[in-house]
């Protein structure tokens, strides 16, 4: 990056930085276990010595069990785009207001993730439901590495509980689907403006960063293929067409990947479902309480814990899947 001559390429300036971002971040991990694991080798030493330090000892081995577990988690994000930031979408399935609040529980548990983690986080999009929950929500989450630990995310989730909104108290499942796309930098998605349509309108919402006064909210339709983006958090419309236009492209970047993943998989055999109604995790409330991922069978009995956000367990076991689809465990129990 020395050279003068890459800085006459931009392309390949931005590239070469986000490269040696991406390549200090290892080097520190690097350097962050090496001194925790040498901090605890010191202690255990000074523990066979007679030392009192066992509970030093004990803070940091559970340290360098954690920094490892992210080094580990780290490793499995290989795919092309796993270092952009995300685009995150939540759809509540059929079944009205149950189906709806549930994809409001599903933005709190990703919201408290992305805050753990200290990603920023953006609402492009954010239409509420008509009695509770929401109809649908498309938010920006800005940091390292966001898309590749939520892409195992994508997919169907499905909730059993007691309804709070039935008067008997009976049990009910509900689904929501969970969509998650890079948000694509340096790659290039030609989009013929012949083929689309925009429409404006005023946003919705029960007020505050939700709301503009004016129609600016902008809807976006590609007839090709019939997919349809939202933006009506941004106060201009001109902002919110520029931001709808960069998730469409997205969108269809996705969907040209997954066409030829699909034509691959059929030419050795394979199918693979894509489809609404296939979970990929339950988070069962009622009668007992118990999250699990249904491609890796990872398990855990404190369901509010990660309804609260403590997600990466469920995302390492997933993410491993999901780089070696033959390899998925049995169902392991956890606390």
């Amino acid at each position: 990056m020395a050279r003068p001559e890459v800085w006459g390429d931009q392309q390949r300036a931005t590239d070469l930085q986000r490269r040696r971002s991406r390549l200090q971040e290892d080097i520190e991990l690097a350097g962050e276990l090496t001194t925790l694991a040498e901090d605890a080798a010191t202690l255990l030493e000074l523990a066979r010595e007679g030392e009192d330090v066992v509970g030093e000892l004990g803070t940091a081995v559970e340290d360098l069990a954690l920094k490892t577990e992210e080094a580990e988690l780290s490793t499995l994000l290989t795919g092309e785009h796993d270092s952009a930031e995300a685009l995150l979408e939540i759809h509540p399935g059929a079944g009205g207001t149950e189906s709806q609040d549930w994809a409001l529980m599903l933005l709190r548990m990703y919201t408290r993730w992305a805050e753990r983690h200290g990603f920023k986080i953006e609402t492009l999009d954010y239409q509420d439901g008509e009695e509770a929950g929401i109809k649908s929500v498309t938010l920006a989450i800005r940091g390292p590495r966001a898309y590749g630990y939520l892409r195992a995310e994508r997919g169907v989730h499905r909730l059993v509980r007691i309804s709070p909104f039935d008067a008997q108290a009976r049990r009910h499942t509900s689904f929501a689907s969970v969509d998650v796309l890079p948000e694509l930098q340096d790659v290039e998605v030609v989009v013929d403006e012949k083929e689309l349509r925009v429409d404006t309108y005023r946003s919705s919402g029960a007020g505050g960063q939700h709301v503009n006064v004016t129609d600016s909210a902008v809807r976006i339709t590609h007839l090709p293929s019939g997919i349809v983006v939202t933006c009506q958090n941004e106060r201009s419309q001109h902002r919110n067409k520029e931001v709808a236009m960069k998730i469409l492209r997205a969108k269809l970047y996705d969907r040209a990947i997954r066409e030829a993943e699909e034509a691959m998989a059929q030419e050795v055999g394979e199918k693979k479902k894509i489809e609404w109604g296939h979970q990929i995790r339950s988070y069962v409330l009622a009668p007992y309480r118990l999250v699990k991922d249904h491609r890796s069978g990872h398990e855990v009995g404190d369901a509010d814990r990660i309804l609260d956000g403590d997600l990466d367990g469920f995302i390492r076991a997933a993410l491993a899947v999901l780089r070696n689809p033959t390899a998925a465990p049995g169902a392991r129990p956890s606390a």
